[in-house]
C-alpha cells in the first residue's frame, strides 16, 4: 500500500496507508462511535459531505450486502479506519467493504491512529479535512487545499440527497393511513417501519409544495433526517408552518426535528463534535425512562428544557434530553399533533428502544383525523 495523509484544517496531519479508492477527497471530519453498522453509516444520506472516522478499530468484517443499504449509494465523502478486515465472514455478504468502496470511488485511509484523531476532534471540534493518496503535494500545500473547502455551517445539501420524483412505499397488509414523507435525505428503514404499521408512505422531494401535499389528503406528514445546516432551509420551514396551520399531524426525526423546531421559532446551533453513534443515552422527561438511541447530527435546537414554552402554534415542551451533554433531543406541541426527536427511532443500525415513536405517530393520526380539514 502507498502512503496516504489525512489533513485537518488546523494543520494537524495523520499519516496512514492508501485504502479503498485512491485519490483526493474533502469534507467535514466527524467520528462515529458504533461498533457495528458501518454499512448503514456509509449509505445514510445524512453523512453527505462528511469524512467519517470509525472509532471501532476493526471494520469490514461482515462485508456488504444490498438488503442493509439505507439508500442506493454510499454518501460519505471519505472513510477512515484503523484496521480494515482482510477477510469477509458473513453468510449475507455479497461483496467486501473495500471492493464496494472502490466500485463507488470512495477515498479511504487505513492505519490511522483513530483514537488520537477522535480525541483531537473531540477537543478541537469537527473541522474540514482532506484525504490525499497518490498525490505529490507538500504538507503545506495539502493544508492550503483543505482550507479552501466550504464549512458545514451554512451548507444547503437537501437538494443533493432528496428524491427528484415522488414514489410510494406500500403498506404491508391492510392500508390504514396515508403519510406524506418530505425527503430531506430519508433512510430506507423509515418507510419500512411505517409500512409494517399499515402506512402507505408517499416519499416526496424536499421542495414539494403545500398544494402537492394537501392534494394527497394525507393523514400525517413525516419530516426526515438529512444533511446540512437547518438554518438554510427557509422554504421547508415555511412549508412546515403551513402544515401546522392546517393541523395535519407531524412527526420529525433528526434534521426534521430541527426543521420543526425552527418552524416553531427556535434557533439551531452547531455542536462542537456532534452526536454520531448507536449508544447515546436519552431520557424521556415525562416518564424518566432512559433510552439508548442511534444519533447522527452535528446541529441541535435551542429550546428551554424546563417547563412549558409558548409558540404561535400553541404551547409545547421539550420531551427528551441527552444525558451526556444536556442537548435537546425531542419536543412536542401540547395543543397540536406535532412532535419530533433528534435521534433515529428506525434504528438502522442501532438499538430499538425508540421504536415506539412510530406507534405514537399512528396514535396521533387516529386521535387527530385531518382529511376533512385540508383545503
Amino acid at each position: 500500500m502507498s502512503k496516504a495523509f489525512l489533513v485537518l484544517d488546523d494543520g494537524r496531519i495523520f499519516e496512514g496507508s492508501s485504502w479503498a479508492f485512491e485519490g483526493t477527497t474533502f469534507g467535514e471530519a466527524v467520528f462515529q462511535t458504533g461498533m457495528t453498522g458501518y454499512q448503514e453509516t456509509l449509505t445514510d444520506p445524512s453523512y453527505h459531505k462528511q469524512v467519517v472516522v470509525m472509532t471501532a478499530p476493526h471494520i469490514g468484517n461482515t462485508g456488504m450486502n444490498t438488503q442493509d443499504n439505507e439508500s442506493k449509494k454510499i454518501w460519505v465523502s471519505g472513510f477512515v479506519v484503523r484496521n480494515p478486515s482482510p477477510i469477509t465472514s458473513n453468510w449475507r455478504s455479497e461483496k467486501s467493504l473495500e471492493k464496494e468502496l472502490i466500485d463507488q470511488k470512495i477515498v479511504g485511509i487505513s492505519g490511522v491512529d483513530t483514537r488520537a484523531l477522535t480525541r483531537h476532534l473531540r477537543d478541537r471540534g469537527a473541522m474540514r479535512v482532506g484525504i490525499f493518496s497518490g498525490q505529490s503535494l507538500t504538507r503545506e500545500e495539502m493544508v492550503i487545499e483543505v482550507r479552501k473547502q466550504p464549512q458545514m455551517s451554512g451548507s444547503y445539501l437537501s437538494q443533493d440527497v432528496s428524491t427528484k420524483k415522488s414514489y410510494v412505499v406500500a403498506a404491508q397488509g391492510e392500508k390504514k393511513f396515508t403519510v406524506a414523507a418530505i425527503d430531506l435525505g430519508i433512510k430506507g428503514a423509515t418507510p419500512r417501519a411505517l409500512s409494517i404499521r399499515g402506512v402507505e408512505t408517499h416519499v416526496m422531494p424536499y421542495n414539494v409544495s403545500f398544494k402537492e401535499i394537501s392534494d394527497l389528503n394525507p393523514d400525517g406528514v413525516f419530516l426526515s433526517n438529512g444533511p446540512g445546516d437547518p438554518a438554510t432551509m427557509t422554504a421547508t420551514i415555511d412549508l412546515v408552518r403551513k402544515i401546522l396551520l392546517a393541523e395535519i399531524p407531524i412527526f420529525g426525526i433528526c434534521f426534521g426535528h430541527q426543521i420543526l423546531g425552527r418552524a416553531l421559532g427556535f434557533e439551531t446551533y452547531k455542536l462542537q463534535f456532534g452526536h454520531r453513534g448507536i449508544n447515546q443515552p436519552v431520557i424521556d422527561k415525562n416518564t424518566n425512562k432512559v433510552e439508548i438511541t442511534a444519533h447522527n447530527h452535528g446541529f441541535a435546537l435551542k429550546a428551554p428544557t424546563d417547563g412549558i414554552f409558548s409558540t404561535v402554534f400553541g404551547t409545547g415542551e421539550v420531551t427528551h434530553v441527552c444525558l451526556n451533554d444536556g442537548v435537546v433531543e425531542g419536543l412536542q406541541l401540547l395543543e397540536r399533533a406535532a412532535f419530533s426527536v433528534q435521534y433515529h427511532p428506525e434504528a438502522a443500525a442501532g438499538p430499538h428502544d425508540a421504536d415506539y415513536l412510530f406507534d405514537r405517530f399512528i396514535d396521533l393520526m387516529l386521535k387527530y383525523p385531518v382529511a376533512q380539514r385540508i383545503k
